[in-house]
Formats: C-alpha cells, sequence, structure tokens
C-alpha cells in the first residue's frame, strides 16, 4: 500500500507511486553523506530540510464537485468497486511528477480530481465519455502518473467537474503474432509488465525510459515516449502498428499494416494526442525475440564535441548500438553519467587507464552473436578514427543497473531546498552545438548563481539528436515561481534557437504555449479541427496540447 495512506480508505485499487514523489516509497532514500557534502560545497545550502513532505492522512484535499448521484451513474458503468470520490483516492492522482508538481504536493491543500473511475474494457470507456458529455465533466486519462509536463493534470476547464480514468484495469497481453511479431496490450499494461508477459512467450518489447517502471503503453503511445535504447530499437511510435482511439464520436481504430498509402498516417495523429481526442485503450507494437547476447562498452571522449561528431558519424553510417548516450564534461565529472549518486565515487567502474576529464559514453549491443560482433565493430573503427578511449565494459554495465534510480535523487534535494529539474529538446546536427550554449546560457542567467547545467545525447537519428539537459540550483523565495519563470525562460531559448520544444516528455500544458511557435497558427487550427470532430464538447483532457 503506497503513499501512506489506511488501506481503509481506499476504495479503488492503488497506484504504486508515491502522492508526492517519485516512485516506491520503499526505494527512496535520503541524500547519501557524499552527496550532501558536494551539493553543500557547490550551491552553499546548509544540506537541513528546508520544505518539509506533508503528511497525507492531514492534507486538506479540494472538495468534490459530483454529486451521489454522479457517483452512483458511474459505478452503474464501471462497477461499485472501480469508482470512488475518496480522497486518498483522489489525492494519488492529483497529477504527475514534474518539479512544479511535487513542489505543489508540499504547498496545503491540494488540488485533486472530482472522482476516480477505473474501466475494464472498449465499452466502459465509451460509457463513461457519453456519461462526462452528458453531464458536463472533463475527463483526464491516467496510465501511470509519470507525466512531467502537467499532461495529467485534473483540469475542469470550462466544465463542473473532472474525473480522473484509471486504465490499470486494461492490463492485459490480447494478442501476440509470433510470425509478425507484433504484440496487442491493453493500455494500462506497465513497462516491466509487458516485459513479463512478452517475456513468458521468449520476447521483448525493448522500450525502456526512465518512467520504465511505472508508465504505461498508452502513455508511451500518446505522449511519443522514446526509451533508452531508442538508438536500435527506435522510439516507441517507430514500434506502433496500430492503436484504438475510444472517442465521445466512436471508436476508431488506426494501423493495419505496417506502411501503407492510404492518406495521411492516422497512427501519427493518435500518437502525441495526449489524450486530447479520446482514450487509446490498446496499442500493437513490432517486438523482438529476446537477445542471444548483449554486449557492453564505455568510452572516454576529450570533448563533447568530438563525441557528438562521433556519434552523428555511427548515426550516418547506420549500423547503430541498442543505447548509444553520452554525458557532457560536467555531467561526466559529477558521476551522473553512471548510476551513482552525485559525487559517489564509482572508480571499480573504470580501468586505470582512465584518465580525468573529457566525457564518458555509453553503448549496448544487443542481438545475435554475430549481429552483435558487426555492430559493435563498426562502432569501434568510427569512435577510436575520432579519439574515443575504450573504458571496456564497467561503466555501460554500471549505468544500466541503476538508470531508473535518477528521479529518487531530485526528491531528496528538494527536501535541503535543492531544486533539480530535467528538460529535453531536439533539433540537426548543425544546430547541436549552439543550441546547447542557448540552453545553458538561459538556465545559468534565470536561476541564480551558481547553477549546475548537466547535458547528455540520449536519441540520436541520422539528421540530429536530443539534447537532454538537468539543472541543479538553489532554491530562492517562491521555488514554484522561480523555476516557472526559469521555465519559461528556457523555453523561450529553444525556439528562438529553431529546436523542438520537446522530444519525448510531450507538450501537455506546461509546453502549450510554445505550440504555435513550432507548428504555426495553421497548423493549430487543423489539430483543433480533429479535436472538434472527434470531441466536440471538449471533455477530454481540457488544457493540454490545444
Amino acid at each position: 500500500m503506497s503513499a501512506g495512506f489506511k488501506p481503509e480508505l481506499h476504495q479503488v485499487p492503488v497506484p504504486p507511486m508515491q502522492w508526492d514523489a517519485w516512485g516506491d516509497p520503499a526505494l527512496a532514500a535520503p541524500l547519501s553523506e557524499g552527496t550532501s557534502t558536494l551539493i553543500r560545497g557547490m550551491l552553499g545550502v546548509s544540506g537541513e530540510i528546508t520544505l518539509p513532505t506533508l503528511d497525507p492522512s492531514t492534507v486538506t484535499v479540494s472538495p468534490s464537485r459530483l454529486s451521489d448521484a454522479d457517483l452512483a451513474g458511474l459505478r452503474g458503468i464501471v462497477g461499485d468497486g472501480f469508482a470512488s470520490t475518496a480522497d486518498a483516492d483522489r489525492l494519488l492522482r492529483a497529477g504527475g511528477k514534474s518539479t512544479p508538481d511535487l513542489l505543489r504536493r508540499r504547498q496545503p491543500p491540494q488540488d485533486a480530481p472530482d472522482a476516480v473511475v477505473l474501466p475494464a474494457t472498449d465499452e466502459e470507456v465509451a460509457a463513461l465519455l457519453a456519461w462526462c458529455e452528458e453531464n458536463r465533466v472533463a475527463v483526464v486519462p491516467f496510465g501511470g502518473g509519470t507525466s512531467v509536463v502537467g499532461g495529467v493534470d485534473p483540469d475542469a476547464g470550462r466544465f463542473r467537474a473532472a474525473i480522473t480514468v484509471d486504465l490499470r484495469r486494461m492490463d492485459a497481453l490480447i494478442d501476440l503474432d509470433e510470425v509478425s511479431q507484433v504484440a496487442t496490450l491493453g493500455a494500462g499494461v506497465t513497462g516491466p509488465d509487458a516485459e513479463e508477459l512478452l517475456g513468458e512467450r521468449g520476447y521483448s518489447l525493448g522500450h525502456f525510459p526512465q518512467s520504465f517502471r511505472f508508465a504505461t503503453i498508452g502513455g508511451f503511445a500518446v505522449t511519443r515516449s522514446s526509451g533508452q535504447a531508442s538508438a536500435g530499437y527506435g522510439r516507441f511510435d517507430d514500434m506502433v502498428q496500430a492503436l484504438t482511439l475510444v472517442t465521445p464520436r466512436g471508436t476508431l481504430v488506426a494501423g493495419r499494416s505496417p506502411k501503407n498509402a492510404v492518406g495521411p498516417d492516422l497512427r501519427q495523429l493518435v500518437m502525441g494526442s495526449e489524450g486530447a481526442f479520446g482514450i487509446v485503450t490498446r496499442v500493437s507494437v513490432r517486438v523482438h525475440r529476446v537477445p542471444a547476447v548483449t554486449e557492453y562498452e564505455g568510452w572516454r571522449f576529450n570533448s563533447f564535441t568530438d563525441a557528438a561528431a562521433a556519434f552523428r558519424a555511427v548515426a550516418q553510417e547506420g549500423v547503430m548500438p541498442t543505447v548509444m548516450r553520452v554525458s557532457d564534461e560536467v555531467e561526466t565529472a559529477l558521476n551522473l553519467a553512471r548510476p551513482t549518486e552525485i559525487g559517489e565515487s564509482s572508480d571499480d567502474d573504470l580501468p586505470d587507464k582512465q584518465v580525468p576529464g573529457g566525457c564518458l559514453a555509453i553503448t549496448t549491443f544487443e542481438g545475435s552473436p554475430t549481429a552483435v560482433a558487426a555492430r559493435a565493430g563498426v562502432v569501434r573503427e568510427i569512435f577510436t578514427a575520432v579519439g574515443g578511449q575504450s573504458l571496456g565494459p564497467g561503466p555501460a554495465q554500471a549505468w544500466e543497473h541503476g538508470r531508473f534510480s535518477g528521479p529518487y535523487l531530485r526528491d531528496a534535494l528538494l527536501d535541503i531546498g535543492v531544486g533539480c529539474e530535467t528538460l529535453e529538446t531536439v533539433t540537426s546536427w548543425a544546430n547541436l552545438d549552439a543550441l546547447k550554449t542557448a540552453v545553458t546560457a538561459a538556465l545559468s542567467e534565470a536561476l541564480p548563481e551558481p547553477t549546475v547545467v548537466m547535458c547528455h545525447i540520449s536519441h540520436t537519428y541520422a539528421t540530429g539528436a536530443s539534447l537532454y539537459f538537468t539543472v541543479v540550483y538553489r532554491q530562492d523565495g517562491e521555488p514554484l515561481e522561480q523555476w516557472m519563470a526559469a521555465k519559461r525562460t528556457v523555453s523561450q531559448a529553444i525556439t528562438d534557437a529553431g529546436a523542438s520544444i520537446t522530444h519525448h516528455h510531450a507538450v501537455g500544458r506546461d509546453h502549450r504555449p510554445w505550440l504555435s511557435a513550432e507548428i504555426g497558427e495553421l497548423g493549430v487550427d487543423a489539430l483543433r479541427a480533429v479535436k472538434d470532430v472527434l470531441d466536440p464538447a471538449g471533455v477530454c483532457n481540457p488544457g493540454k496540447l490545444v
């Protein structure tokens, strides 16, 4: 039972994540002495807890605006045990897990959806949408609750209330076509459950974003998620063969073949829609056999510029590792390139021949022994040609061991008045250096000195790459407004630099002000026109995307 609530206070199944922090509370830990010492030295903070968490049993939750008759109507659709207006159930779906979200969790009272509903079938989803349209209630789809852009905020907009539709009951492996290697999964299947269900049959999805342990198949699709193995297996939108979208105007099944020429690809319209057009209930995705072997290799480059040149050469050669990522000089120096905490030693993972400084790159290769050897050989040749130095398997194995642990560190830093947030973007290779400089400058200028800005490349393409930034800073004044002001500044800097406002975190609420600058007013009108057709009353996830 998560979040510290008493079991009897819950009327519906409980999400796995804490209400006011990332992930499983059993995996959370206070800062180590090494990390605390480093942070105190870098930022000039005391290291004492200055922003305490709230006891959930004492939290005041915004009262539900739904009547007993409304709750009875919802229970008539999904069953008595799967609709609730209890404070404990609603608080656990109060939003996502961005730094602003978590700062709000420490400031009573707490906003929350007016009810939580858990449908089990497409028919129940359709009935819920019809009920909400008739009763002027907004609908917010909820998978793992891992959004960091306000995508699952229970915003009622112009409606009288908002319900969260938790898709966890839609958690089955519906079909596995082993000839075509296509699996159909319910939208509520989590990343680990997908691997377990497929693994029992000898297959893997191979999609491992940092949210992997909690995020769901439906969430991956509607946010255009990109996993840490995207170099080898592609983004999630590359994997999708078909989707089922239940809308207030009916059910849309998009996709029946790998590729076709039947007009614009409607799968692409659904992916990235973030619940604004309806609710995705099932997804058919490309899978692969569990790889026979995995090979790991870490690399050191003299500079981020050299590393980016090597990554570009590999991507343009078209012989990709399964994982290929590189940290800049600052991130490497602070050990964020490895799964240890900031400032924790991991020298045992590195050979004696490593010299100080430079940038740490991680590669892994999966597949048959012959395929792995061939791809690894090409990558080694390219990396060596631009000055890369092999560090052996240790750094890559250590990174994989702790790759999902980073968000827990952010929560511990918030306790002592230190902000730690991430943002990502994507641009062409030609624009990469200018973009990195612009984002670093914007964050450094918007936040108090000294602010630490780190960057890594985690997703590469023949024509460009994604830059993922982590910023650590001292919180001053009003922490929420401080970060939101910095976020506005850096978002504008990204747009002004000609890059995309997001690569895989999605638009949500936080990035929506910059959408028109990227796709144009005509593009926004086109999206609104689609919403008017599929959701004419506008009940689906108000305030997000469009």
